[in-house]
Order: structure tokens, then sequence, then C-alpha cells
């Protein structure tokens, strides 16, 4: 057991909890949590980091982001073995994911030069000729940010990244499984030149959360998780901004004019990546009668192709579930459904914290696994009869972040992408394909405000209207 290096701006209390290695079980680290007697001192904290954050000019807080960036991307291999120990995602996976957090982080460097505001033609309404003006964008000062373990620095760098490119302070509280790659980018962003007091890390159970995010000096809360977490913030949080990044049960329709070869391989990666733990990954694959069987003998015997096993190694396909009650709580889903009249093609073995990817079809309309988030390598197969089937079974779920549709035809694909209900409809790509420059979050249940960077940002700052009446006539 190795204690991680603990960044000035952490909130320390005397307990401390444990971090595992989700393939080994082995502990990695010890991290000293808050409880709420130490909510006080985070929130001065805080207001102090508000009045620090908001005085910084633009130019610094972008160097301060793009320095960040650099230095991540030096030390890539560093940040990518630590994901490994602590999230169980494979090497390769985690490299893309810190080559992600590069370009959120160089991105929201971007923004901070940019988004500024905008004129506003006051003397485009009769009776205000004499009038001229602008809005800016201003913080809106101290924002709580909860994270999850899935993508413990890239979602993290969505959200401090655009918070600070708008001149807020940060109370962030990671997920307890995966804390220690938030903790090393808090560091770089401080050995980058952040002022220590702007971000505050805040390590502790959902009653130290809840007061957190009920405090009124706390005028925003990001939240990535599930479904009852964020239900329980909004219900705690009052009168302040909610941006709320929730499960999703994805879709992906595959029309019998698709080129399969690569919808199959597409889809594995879609639902298999990250172990299935991922908002966005391919759960309900929708395919048309006509080219069923083939669809499903090919992605099967391509998914019993993929390599489990040890994160560190570079062959390795499906790295582990997070913790070994996850997994088993998958088999436990996936045995019900089963149960219920489900037909499993493949998969539903547990060794530890490892899954192996499974496929269902045949799976009851009622059953859970068909109507809920499973978050694991999960993937249920569905035919349909006619495009409007697929559209409607697509919307069957009561909240959804992506779709998608593999199709050689335009005039389908565009009509998909205005029927699905969807926070972004991916055409011949899986539901997985996120860029981080774009705005990404849901349609329907549980859905509010959007992350991207540029989208963050607007979220993140306020606007701010001056208006010149001039006295006397203005010389043009």
């Amino acid at each position: 057991m190795s204690d991680t290096a603990v960044p000035p701006g952490i909130a320390l209390g005397t307990d401390t909890t444990l971090v595992h290695n989700p393939y080994t079980g082995e502990v990695i680290a010890s991290v000293p949590i808050a409880d709420v007697a130490a909510l006080g001192s985070v929130l001065q904290q805080a207001r102090c980091g508000r009045r620090t954050a908001a005085a910084l000019s633009r130019a610094s807080r972008a160097a301060v982001l793009e320095r960040a960036a650099r230095l991540i991307q030096r030390r890539c291999e560093s940040f990518a073995q630590l994901i490994v120990s602590e999230a169980g995602k494979t090497i390769v996976q985690a490299r893309k994911e810190v080559a992600r957090a590069v370009n959120t982080l160089a991105l929201s460097g971007a923004e901070a030069r940019r988004n500024a505001g905008e004129v506003i033609p006051f003397d485009s309404h009769e009776g205000s000729e004499k009038r001229q003006g602008w809005f800016t964008r201003e913080p809106l000062g101290v924002i709580a940010a909860i994270t999850p373990f899935n993508d413990p620095l890239n979602l993290v760098a969505h959200k401090l990244g655009p918070a600070v490119a708008g001149g807020n302070a940060v109370i962030l509280k990671p997920s307890a499984l995966t804390p220690l790659t938030a903790l090393r980018l808090v560091d770089t962003l401080i050995e980058a030149g952040l002022p220590e007091e702007v971000v505050t890390v805040v390590n502790g159970d959902a009653d130290i959360a809840a007061a957190i995010v009920a405090a009124p000096d706390v005028r925003m809360v990001s939240f990535t998780g599930g479904f009852a977490t964020g239900e329980a913030i909004s219900r705690t949080a009052g009168l302040k901004k909610l941006a709320m990044d929730l499960g999703g049960n994805a879709p992906v329709i595959v029309m019998d004019d698709a080129d399969l070869d690569e919808a199959v391989a597409s889809c594995v990666s879609g639902a298999f990546w990250a172990a299935g733990q991922n908002c966005i990954g391919t759960q309900r694959i929708l395919i048309a009668a006509e080219v069923y069987e083939r669809f499903r003998d090919a992605f099967v015997a391509r998914t019993r192709l993929l390599r489990v096993g040890d994160p560190l190694d570079e062959r390795t396909d499906v790295g582990p579930m997070i913790t070994p009650e996850a997994a088993a709580v998958t088999r436990a889903k996936v045995d019900a459904a089963v149960a219920e009249g489900a037909v499993l093609l493949c998969g539903n073995t547990v060794t530890g914290s490892l899954y192996a990817p499974t496929v269902l079809e045949d799976v009851p309309a009622t059953c859970s696994i068909r109507q809920e988030e499973v978050f694991a390598p999960v993937v249920v197969l569905q035919p349909f009869t006619s495009f409007e089937d697929a559209i409607e079974q697509a919307n069957a779920i009561d909240y959804s972040l992506h779709a998608g549709i593999f199709t050689s035809r335009l005039d389908r694909a565009l009509t998909a992408a205005r029927l699905l209900e969807a926070g972004g409809v991916m055409i011949n790509d899986s539901s997985d394909y996120r860029f981080d420059a774009m705005p990404f979050g849901g349609f329907k249940y549980g859905s509010m405000g959007r992350e991207g960077v540029r989208f963050a940002f607007e979220e993140m700052t306020q606007p701010k209207v001056v208006c010149v009446n001039h006295i006397t006539e203005v010389v043009r």
C-alpha cells in the first residue's frame, strides 16, 4: 500500500478511506475523508477561492488550463497507469481517456479567451437609438462538482476546466472509489499556476455531500451519476442551478441496408468499452428482422473473441468492473432476466470483478434489464419489423442520452435523427461516440443542462448586461 500525495486544497478529516485496485483487490492508497463537521472550513476556503478565481484575468485562467493540459500530455503514461490501478480500465482505454482530458482542458483554455459575451443591438428597437451596450459572462461563484468512478480523469476535467475558465471556485467531490486521479488532476492544476484555494477537494460520504449541496454559498451543483442520487440532490439543493448528467439505456438501430460488418464491430466496442460502465454505452441493439440472424451470429462470434483479464496487459479488451460486488449484482440481474424468459447467447460468468461480456435475446419488455440502465458489459438484441417499429422501441424508455442508427440511406438516417428522443444521435456509429467539444446530455426524465466545454462554460457563468444611454447625441 502506498499513500497518495494530498494536494493543499483537500479538506482533511481524522478518518481515512482505502482505495482498492479493482482487478487485484489490493489496497493501493489511503485517502483522508471529511465529515459534516468540516463543512464550515470547506465553505470558508470556497468563499476565499471564489474571490481569487473571479479576480484572475481571462489570460491567466487560459494559461493555467493550457499549461495543465501540456503537463498531463507529457505524463500520459503515469496518468494512464493510475486510471488502470484505481478504475480498472484497460491500459489502452486509459491512454485514450488521458488524451481526451488533455483536449478537454485545452478547449477550456480556449473558452476562457473566447467566450466573453456579445454586443446587444439596443438601437434596433424604436426609442433606444441613443443606447448601446453589451453583455459579459460572469462567474456564478462556488460550484459543487460531484463525479463518478467510470472516467476518473476526463469527467472531472469536464467540470473543473469550464468552471476555472469561467472564473469560479469549485468544491470537488470525486467518487470514493476513484479519488486518486482527481487528486492528481487538482495537483497538476496547482502546479500549472492555479491558486490553491480555487479548488477544494472533499472526500467523504453522502452526508457531507448533502451538506455541500444544500449550502447557500454553493450556486450550482454539477453532478454525473445515477438517478437516485440525482433525485436526492434535486430535493436537497434548494434555489441554485443544477446540471445533471444521469444514466442512459442507449438504443442502436441496425437497418437491413446497413454495412453489417461495420455495425457489428462498432456495436461490440460500444457495448463493452470500459466493461460496459459507460452511460452512453450500447445496451439495446434493434435489428431489422431481415438481417437479425446474420447480425446476431456475427455479433456473438465477435463478442466471444474479446479478451477479458488483466487491464495492464496490452492485449486485454475488457477489464474488471469497479468491484466484485458490481459484477455479482450484474450476474444476478442477468439470471433474473433468464428466469423471466430471456435467452443467454454468451457470457454471464464471474471471476472476482471480471464479468464476461454478455449477450441476451428474447428479453421480455417488462424485464428490468431491458428497461433500466445496466452499467455493465451486457447487451440486449431485439428484432424489429419496420422503421416505425424501431423508432417506437428505441423511444420506449423514460430516459435517454444517446442513440445510434446504421443505414446507407441518408433520408432514413435524417428521419431517425429527427424522431429519436435522445440528446445525441450517432449515424453509422454506436451510441458511445462522444467528442468533448459537443453539447452532451440527455432527453426526457432527469436530464438537465449540458456538458461539453463551451456549453458547460455557459452553464457555469451568468450574463451581465451593460447599457449606456447617451444623453447627448452620439456622433457617428
